[in-house]
C-alpha cells in the first residue's frame, strides 16, 4: 500500500505539473516518446518475447497470445496511435458553455483534467502506451498496473517512455516524466491498494476478461468508468444480403477471435437459415467451432459432415448463450424476427457492440434504438468498434456504463468540466 501511495503523491505532482502544459508543449512530449520508442525498439521487442515464451509455456491458448505478442508492425501502429492523438485538438480548457447572468456574472464551463487516473489492465501491452499517451494530452497522470503475463513488455514501454518525457531542450525537460508511474511487483495487493487509495486518485479503469471487471466494480472505493467484456452479436435478418453476411460474420469472428469486439453468437432468421448457414460452414471451412441450438444444428450439422468437419459442429448449452469464449468458437441460434433478436441479445449481451445485417430500414432502425449497447451497426462488422477506428488515434477502453463515458473512449473520457465565474463586485 505504501509504494502505491508513494507513486500516486509523484502522480498528483505530475498531474499538477502537467495542468500548466500548454497542447503544444504536450505535443512535443508525446513527439519526443514515439521517437523514444522507435530509438527502443529492440530492447522492447526483446522483453515482449520473454513474456510470449512464458505464456506459450503456461499453455495460454492462442488468441490470448496474440493480444500479447508484440511485432514490428505493432509497434508501427502504436506510434502511428500517438501521431493521430497529437493531431487531435486538446480538450482541455474548451468550453462547452457560457452565459450571463441577470446581475451580470459572466458564467463559462470549461473542461479540465480529471488529475490521476488507474488503470488495470490484463495482456495487452499496446494499452500501456495508449492509456499513457490518451491521459498525457488530456493533462492527466496515470498509474499502470497491467497483468503480470507482460511486465517484462511494460516494464521496457514505461522505460522507453520515461526516457522520451525526460528528454532536454537545453536546461528544460520537455515533459513531465512524472506522469506516468508503473505497479510491476506482481502482487495482487497492488490492485487492492490501487481500489482502495482514496484520495490519491481520481478514477480507475478496469480493461479486461469479466471477473477482472466485476472484482474492481465490486471493490473499488474510488470512482469507477466501468468497461465492459464482449459478448457481441450479429443478427442475419429476412432481408440480409447473405454474401454480405457471410463477409460480416468471418470477420467478426475469425479475424482476432480474443478481443472483446469479436462477435460470440450469431442470431439468424429462420425465414433465410436454410440458405444461410450451409453458405457460412462453407466459409468458416472448420475455422472455429460451432455450438448451435438444435434447430440450427439441423440446419447444418450435415453439411459439416459431407465436408469432413463433424467434429465442428455441436450442440449447444444452456452455458454457452451469453458466453465470452474469446475464441474460435461461435454459438448460432435461430430467431422468429428483428423483435426476438433485440429481445435475446438485451437478456444475454454485455451492452458492448452488436450488429444486424438487413436492407430492411424499418427494422434497421428498430435494431438501433431498442437494442441496449454502446455501439450499435447495421451492415457492418462489430470489429470497429475501436478508438483507432473511431478517429480517437487509441482508447482507454470500451465504456459500457452510462454515465459520463459510453463506447470507446479517447480524450474527453478524461476530462471533466469545471465552472469559471466572473463578477465585478455582485453580491447576493
Amino acid at each position: 500500500m505504501n509504494d502505491i501511495i508513494k507513486m500516486c503523491c509523484t502522480l498528483r505532482a505530475g498531474s499538477e505539473k502537467l495542468a500548466l502544459h500548454s497542447a503544444n508543449q504536450k505535443n512535443k512530449a508525446l513527439a519526443e516518446v514515439i521517437a523514444s520508442i522507435d530509438s527502443n525498439r529492440k530492447e522492447i521487442l526483446a522483453a515482449n518475447a520473454i513474456d510470449v515464451d512464458k505464456a506459450i509455456a503456461s499453455g495460454t491458448k492462442e488468441s490470448l497470445v496474440d493480444r500479447l505478442r508484440l511485432t514490428t508492425q505493432r509497434l508501427d501502429g502504436i506510434l502511428d496511435s500517438i501521431r493521430i492523438i497529437i493531431e487531435q485538438t486538446d480538450p482541455v480548457g474548451q468550453c462547452v458553455s457560457g452565459w450571463i447572468t441577470p446581475n451580470g456574472l459572466r458564467i463559462t464551463q470549461k473542461r479540465v483534467p480529471l488529475g490521476v487516473a488507474a488503470i488495470i489492465y490484463e495482456s495487452r501491452p499496446n494499452v500501456t502506451v495508449d492509456a499513457f499517451a490518451l491521459a498525457y494530452k488530456s493533462g492527466n497522470a496515470i498509474l499502470l498496473r497491467g497483468s503480470s503475463s507482460a511486465l517484462e513488455s511494460n516494464k521496457a514501454l514505461v522505460k522507453a517512455i520515461k526516457q522520451g518525457l525526460s528528454t532536454s531542450n537545453g536546461t528544460l525537460v520537455t515533459g513531465v516524466p512524472e506522469a506516468i508511474e508503473l505497479a510491476c511487483s506482481g502482487s495482487r495487493d497492488e490492485v487492492d491498494a490501487i481500489l482502495n487509495a482514496t484520495g490519491y486518485i481520481d478514477v480507475v479503469l478496469p480493461r479486461g476478461g469479466s471477473q477482472l471487471i466485476k472484482m474492481v466494480v465490486e471493490k473499488a472505493r474510488v470512482p469507477v468508468i466501468e468497461t465492459g467484456s464482449g459478448v457481441c452479436h450479429l443478427f442475419v435478418d429476412e432481408s440480409a444480403d447473405l454474401n454480405m453476411a457471410t463477409d460480416i460474420a468471418e470477420n467478426a469472428k475469425l479475424q482476432r477471435p480474443g478481443v472483446c469486439n469479436a462477435i460470440e453468437t450469431l442470431l439468424v432468421h429462420r425465414a433465410v437459415a436454410e440458405k444461410f448457414l450451409p453458405l457460412l460452414e462453407e466459409r468458416f471451412a472448420g475455422k472455429a467451432q460451432f455450438r448451435c441450438d438444435l434447430e440450427s444444428l439441423s440446419l447444418i450439422k450435415s453439411f459439416a459432415e459431407k465436408n469432413g468437419r463433424k467434429d465442428c459442429v455441436v450442440a449447444a448449452t444452456e452455458e454457452d448463450f451469453g458466453c465470452e469464449f474469446l475464441d474460435n468458437i461461435l454459438v448460432i441460434k435461430i430467431v422468429s424476427g428483428v423483435e426476438e433478436a433485440v429481445s435475446y441479445i438485451n437478456s444475454h449481451n454485455t451492452h458492448h457492440s452488436e450488429s444486424i445485417v438487413t436492407k430492411n430500414l424499418e427494422n434497421a432502425t428498430l435494431f438501433q434504438r431498442c437494442v441496449d449497447a454502446a455501439c450499435v451497426y447495421v451492415n457492418a462488422s462489430t470489429r470497429f468498434t475501436d478508438g483507432g477506428e473511431f478517429g480517437f488515434g487509441a482508447e482507454l477502453g470500451i465504456s459500457t456504463q452510462k454515465l459520463h463515458a459510453r463506447g470507446p473512449m479517447g480524450l474527453t473520457a478524461l476530462t471533466t468540466t469545471k465552472y469559471f465565474i466572473e463578477g465585478e463586485g455582485q453580491i447576493r
